[in-house]
């Protein structure tokens, strides 16, 4: 089956002195996280999507998909964990314990707050899930990236037509992702934020998937201002 998990577990400590998490700031007087939820219903290969919450704020989530008429049997909201793998396995137990798993389950996992991604991106995710154990949506990196491994001065600078920025969403095999994640230690898993490395390190590749450069996270002040140009920019098309 094909599951997408929607990452709306964090607290959004980045967006500054706000009264509630960056998931459930309006952006176009709707939250951001019922513009994602909505890109993810208009997709039927969806068995489940599951929605990963900061306990507290269960109850707000589904009030709002109450709201917004967005009410499904396909929709669930669930406890996110302590950081994203967290969250992502939160929804993966969820699915073990209340349908089961097998071999070619997949789940697309995408973040709360990246509003914009397209029907294509979703699309690509699940048909290159279905044949690859990991799937990473990227796009080209535009300016030159550098690297410093001590912050005061520059250790490396890749070749920028190698370079690439990670969004989301991100795809996997349920069963590959909960095995390798189960045979890391505390420490990697405090370390290995990203899925998608996890499997690179347990030699397994991830196919890429192009994704849109208007695909951005909202994380900060100046990136709400942003979405909110780019949606008006939409609405005015």
């Amino acid at each position: 089956m094909i599951y997408a998990g929607i990452l709306a577990g964090g607290k959004g400590t980045r967006m500054g002195n706000v009264p509630m998490p960056k998931q459930f700031l309006l952006l176009n007087e709707k939250p951001i996280i019922i513009h994602t939820l909505e890109k993810f219903i208009l997709n039927s290969k969806f068995h489940k999507i599951i929605i990963a919450s900061p306990k507290e704020w269960i109850q707000h989530t589904k009030d709002l998909v109450k709201k917004y008429q967005l009410e499904s049997e396909r929709i669930v909201i669930t406890e996110g964990g302590t950081d994203r793998n967290g969250s992502i396995m939160n929804i993966i137990s969820y699915i073990e314990q209340t349908v089961g798993l097998s071999g070619d389950d997949i789940i697309v996992t995408h973040d709360a707050v990246r509003p914009f991604l397209t029907h294509r991106i979703i699309d690509e995710n699940i048909q290159y899930g279905l044949k690859n154990g990991a799937v990473d949506t990227v796009i080209e990196a535009v300016d030159t990236i550098v690297v410093s491994q001590d912050g005061n001065y520059l250790s490396n600078i890749p070749v920028r037509s190698e370079m690439y920025q990670g969004q989301t969403p991100q795809t996997f095999n349920i069963i590959q992702l909960k095995g390798y994640y189960n045979s890391l230690t505390e420490n990697e898993k405090e370390i290995l934020t990203d899925a998608c490395k996890i499997f690179m390190l347990k030699g397994d590749k991830v196919k890429i998937v192009r994704g849109e450069n208007f695909n951005i996270k909202v994380t900060t002040p100046f990136d709400l201002n942003v979405a909110n140009s780019i949606l008006k920019g939409s609405l005015d098309k």
